[in-house]
């Protein structure tokens, strides 16, 4: 199945140390990172072996930090991409709906067209036109994916208006919601699939974000994986409808992290 407008491709870490990054997600996710050697930037490569078979799925990717994006106020992050017919198209429906631009439209070699952006409530992420014709397994849509995500969330301090924003860009609609009493609805997102949720931002969480959770084969594994290697669980594991696990928390480097998974 290819991908649609409108889907999640790729995720994308901004860290401050690349070796550091490595050796934790590797542990963590279980991983095989390496160096894309493509030309530019070092970028890294995650990629994530299938189970019962020798295929090799790359699902997202890492870069440093540099001065420039530094001093722009980069920190470490996890960013996600959403696939667009049109990149160009998009970013002048985007701002004329309240969005801004971050990293004006370019042509990146091996990878197609893309610009940072941000949502009127001031969350980052990429939209994109990739080049090739094989669809992008970053998000597992399609089934339980050990290594890739599960789940995309936003905590927005504006969910109506996210929800007419991300509405009219990408064609995704409101399916169901579960209410969290005092902390408000949370509310499904639908495309093809359910792709995720919108939700109120929680008073503790600094500003409103993106947060994407990749699937680990044991959550308990996991979150002692975490803090075995320098990282912090803030919450979990606990246990979501479906029967899954998650756990929230941060590498060494300062960027928030999700995971979902079973227990063994």
């Amino acid at each position: 199945m290819e991908n649609k407008h409108g889907d999640f491709i790729w995720y994308e870490l901004l860290t401050a140390d690349l070796e550091g990054a490595r050796n934790f997600y590797s542990k963590v996710v279980g991983w095989t990172i390496a160096s894309s050697g493509m030309p530019g930037p070092d970028y890294w490569f995650f990629n994530a072996k299938e189970v019962d078979s020798d295929k090799v799925n790359t699902v997202g990717g890492m870069m440093q930090i540099d001065s420039d994006m530094k001093a722009g106020g980069a920190v470490p992050v996890w960013l996600g991409y959403i696939g667009v017919d049109d990149v160009d198209a998009c970013i002048g429906r985007l701002t004329a709906a309240g969005g801004t631009v971050m990293m004006p439209a370019m042509d990146i070699p091996g990878a197609g067209r893309m610009a940072m952006v941000t949502d009127p409530q001031g969350v980052p992420f990429y939209v994109i036109r990739g080049e090739g014709d094989e669809p992008s397994l970053s998000f597992a849509s399609d089934k339980p994916r050990p290594g890739h995500c599960a789940w995309n969330e936003l905590a927005s301090t504006d969910p109506a208006s996210a929800w007419t924003f991300y509405s009219s860009l990408f064609g995704w609609v409101q399916d169901g919601e579960m209410d969290m009493g005092e902390m408000g609805k949370y509310q499904f997102i639908r495309h093809g699939g359910v792709i995720g949720a919108l939700m109120p931002k929680p008073k503790e969480m600094p500003v409103p974000m993106w947060s994407y959770y990749f699937r680990v084969v044991d959550i308990d594994a996991a979150a002692k994986a975490v803090t075995d290697n320098g990282g912090q669980v803030f919450y979990g594991p606990a246990e979501v409808p479906g029967g899954d696990f998650i756990i929230s928390g941060m590498d060494p480097q300062g960027a928030a992290f999700n995971l979902v998974g079973a227990k063994k």
